[in-house]
Formats: C-alpha cells, sequence, structure tokens
C-alpha cells in the first residue's frame, strides 16, 4: 500500500502536502513501518512551535516489540500534533495515512519536498 500522492522517506515517513494553501504538510510513517513495528502502544511527538531540521529525530513509536525513531522528512516548524493518538495510539496501525497522522509543520524550504522519493521509488526500495 503505497498512495501516489504522499512523498516518501528511506525511514519509512511520508509526507502530504494539502489540497488547499495552509502552508503546512502532514507526517506519518508508512504502512510497512507500522507493519515492521507491531502493536503501538504510545506515541512521543515534538512540541508544537518547534523548529526541526531535516533527518532529526523528534519523537519515539512503542510498540510490543521495540521502541523506534520518529525522524523529520524536512525541515521546518511544527505546527499541529495528532492529540487522537494520546488515547488511542493504535490509529498508527489501523490507519496509517489517515486517521493516524503524527503531525503537521510549516516546510522552511518546501524545496526540499523534491528530494523526496515518489510511491514507485519507495516500493523499490522496500520491495528490493
Amino acid at each position: 500500500m503505497f498512495p501516489d500522492d504522499l512523498s516518501y522517506t528511506a525511514e519509512h515517513e511520508w509526507v502530504r502536502e494539502p489540497g488547499e494553501a495552509t502552508g503546512s504538510v502532514r507526517i506519518g510513517i508508512t504502512d510497512y513501518a507500522q507493519d515492521a513495528l507491531g502493536d503501538i502502544v504510545y506515541v512521543s511527538l515534538p512540541d508544537v512551535g518547534r523548529t526541526v531540521s531535516a533527518g532529526e529525530a523528534v519523537g519515539e513509536l512503542e510498540s510490543t516489540k521495540s521502541v523506534s525513531d520518529v525522524y523529520v522528512p524536512i525541515a521546518g516548524e511544527v505546527v499541529a500534533l495528532n492529540t487522537a493518538l494520546e488515547a488511542t495510539p493504535e490509529l498508527v496501525n489501523t490507519d496509517p495515512y489517515g486517521a493516524g497522522w503524527l503531525f503537521e509543520l510549516v516546510p522552511a524550504d518546501r524545496g526540499e519536498l523534491s528530494g523526496l522519493m515518489d510511491a514507485n521509488a519507495y516500493r523499490a526500495s522496500v520491495d528490493g
């Protein structure tokens, strides 16, 4: 499951650009990543207002198997968190591309988005 409207990282995060002109992008982990992690029981995310750098570890996903870092695909300022994950972290497992999103940020440089993988490149990286 690799939605074509997303951009992907080698660390298994995805980025969705909204259809409206909010300026922010939404970030989550891929179905591949949530499947590898197993049942997610706790999510730690960066604070709203935090300025982050591309590739920076900004949170953690704790599952019944392990703890995995959450990386920022592009630099920017965190402007929203998926607060539903506090009570129901399993949304990351059941709907990783929808209700299980992690956070939103306003990119420092939208040009960084062009450095991410499209669905075909990401599929090849995980199938390879």
